[in-house]
């Protein structure tokens, strides 16, 4: 196992949790009646051919931000790093929170809004993991509920097995995502995805006895080994994309004389429980001081997820 069972167990928790949050908001948002805020306005696709060419966006604009991303890494201008996850926090946030409020007020743009702003800035400039990791419940349903619409289920599927492939090739082959993170953490002192801090035991139990024999002061000396719990952005955000799709895929047409596939709530269920499957495999098998790319074990659990909705439903 990678971390202990406790860190194990909070991961896999946030992040189903995510996923819970993120059908709801997806789901909010694909009714009528319901626009995205800030004067965002979603396509509304209907050809196949309209689905790839978005598709085909949504790569190229995943590309884009990854040059743009090392470029500005290269040139060190920290400050534009933060400025820009600043700007898609509070949108993501103001997108999530605004779909809870609107349950209860009338003004829930404006309260989403403001809740936003403040807790973006806690987030980016505070530097406090419990509001980090509370501000990552919402931020990834909010991402989510903008590319649902512009998706359906056979982009969707391409897109997860495309992002599977360049996670492989980007934690095993090239490094990219281990410089991406460590540079996250160490210069922009921010991280996108859930972060979680803890001590090993034998660490607990040094300091312990630190606090037994040491001054104040001489414990405020002593350097004490943090071991980090990280779970990335995208392997969270992409699992809501697809359960979100699946949720306003009315029916597919297969091959071969198979029965049309039926989306629903009851196939995106499917969908998180796949996906939280796969990644359960990964925490559970995975090495200690080794990195994994999650994505493929999510992507093959929420097939799996496909596949039993499909037989079952």
């Amino acid at each position: 196992m990678k971390h202990n069972l406790k860190i194990t167990i909070v991961l896999i928790s946030m992040f189903i949790i995510t996923q819970f949050i993120g059908l709801f908001v997806v789901g909010h948002y694909l009714q009528d009646g319901n626009p995205l805020p800030l004067g965002l306005e979603t396509p509304q696709p209907e050809t196949q051919a309209e689905y790839s060419g978005f598709f085909l966006t949504i790569v190229f604009a995943f590309i884009i931000a990854i040059i743009i991303f090392f470029f500005l890494t290269r040139l060190k201008i920290e400050f534009v790093l933060k400025a820009w996850f600043l700007i898609v926090v509070i949108i993501a946030l103001s997108i999530s929170l605004m779909s809870v409020l609107s349950l209860f007020t009338k003004y829930a743009f404006m309260i989403a809004f403001i809740a936003a702003i403040a807790l973006a800035f806690l987030k980016i400039y505070g530097r406090n993991f419990i509001v980090h990791n509370l501000t990552e419940l919402f931020i990834y349903p909010g991402i989510a509920a903008v590319f649902v619409p512009i998706l359906n289920i056979y982009t969707a599927i391409i897109l997860l097995v495309v992002i599977s492939i360049y996670d492989v090739w980007a934690v095993w082959h090239s490094g990219i995502m281990q410089k991406m993170a460590k540079y996250q953490i160490d210069k922009l002192k921010i991280f996108s995805g859930f972060f979680v801090p803890y001590m090993s035991k034998q660490v607990r139990n040094q300091v312990k006895n630190w606090k037994k024999t040491l001054t104040k002061s001489q414990l405020n000396k002593k350097r004490i080994k943090v071991s980090v719990a990280i779970l990335g952005g995208g392997d969270v955000v992409f699992p809501i994309i697809t359960s979100g799709v699946v949720l306003k895929t009315v029916s597919v047409s297969l091959p071969f004389g198979l029965k049309n596939f039926t989306g629903g709530f009851g196939s995106a269920l499917f969908v998180i429980a796949g996906a939280t499957l796969g990644l359960t495999y990964l925490f559970f098998f995975s090495e200690k001081k080794k990195f994994y790319p999650a994505m493929p074990f999510i992507t093959a659990g929420i097939f799996i997820g496909m596949v039993l909705g499909y037989l079952i439903l």
